[in-house]
């Protein structure tokens, strides 16, 4: 039988336009031997330090006025900062093995000590404004319950998650290959959209680092998001549910 090279290619794709990368480990312990692990924590660390710093300094700001257009600056948060720094995107990612459990619970640990950084800086450096305004916090809007509030987080988490999927596909990648697309400017994007939808109504979480202390639906909301987010994309878009669980058991 003639084999030709292109034909070994396609074999080894499986007929594919692109290759899936191999799954997380599940625990990772390896991990804690490399430096880069270390560096990703600092990275992690740094970046949610910033954000939570430049987030709740503009929402303190924001409450200071009344200026119809002071909103537009989220733009430039978003598309900033749309990345991981966000335990909810992390716990995704957890989900579809596309980090290990040891990653993922140290980028949490550096996620919510560097938001509690950022927030310390806002205190110290705006601390009457800090303390009259509520620190920023976020909180249930009047005229909304408890229920209206999570369904806001959770619809605005998973449409952040699934975006962070969708903007880091592989396939999606070898099909668009002619249009190159920043991951950061879809995720950004999607994190401005999500803002103009729910800060009517909680203030946006949609990051339990960004809430860390302010109530429990900033948290369950989020995370319930991001669960749905990665089922959805693993199991149901991506058709993989049988070979995501056994690279799961592995």
């Amino acid at each position: 039988m003639e084999v030709s090279e292109e034909g070994q290619t396609q074999h080894h794709h499986n007929g594919k336009e692109y290759v899936d990368p191999p799954s997380a480990p599940l625990i990772g312990m390896g991990e804690l031997k490399l430096w880069s692990f270390y560096r990703a924590l600092i990275v992690e660390f740094v970046a949610t330090l910033l954000f939570l710093y430049i987030t709740v300094a503009t929402v303190i700001g924001h409450k200071k006025q009344t200026d119809p257009c002071d909103g537009v600056g989220l733009l430039g948060i978003a598309w900033a900062f749309g990345g991981h720094i966000n335990p909810a995107v992390t716990l995704g990612l957890l989900l579809a093995r596309k980090v290990s459990l040891i990653r993922a619970v140290a980028y949490m640990v550096a996620q919510c000590l560097g938001a509690i950084s950022g927030v310390g800086l806002v205190k110290a450096f705006m601390k009457h404004n800090y303390n009259a305004l509520g620190g920023g916090a976020n909180s249930i809007a009047p005229g909304y319950n408890k229920g209206t509030a999570l369904g806001a987080e959770i619809i605005g988490t998973f449409v952040l998650v699934y975006t962070v999927f969708l903007a880091t596909d592989p396939k999606r990648s070898a099909r668009d290959s002619h249009v190159p697309v920043l991951a950061p400017l879809p995720i950004g994007f999607a994190v401005f959209v999500v803002h103009l939808a729910t800060i009517p109504i909680t203030g946006t979480g949609i990051n339990p680092a960004r809430s860390l202390g302010a109530a429990w639906i900033f948290w369950v909301g989020p995370f319930v998001g991001a669960l749905a987010a990665a089922a959805y994309h693993q199991y149901i878009l991506r058709a993989v549910a049988f070979k995501a669980l056994g690279s799961f058991l592995a």
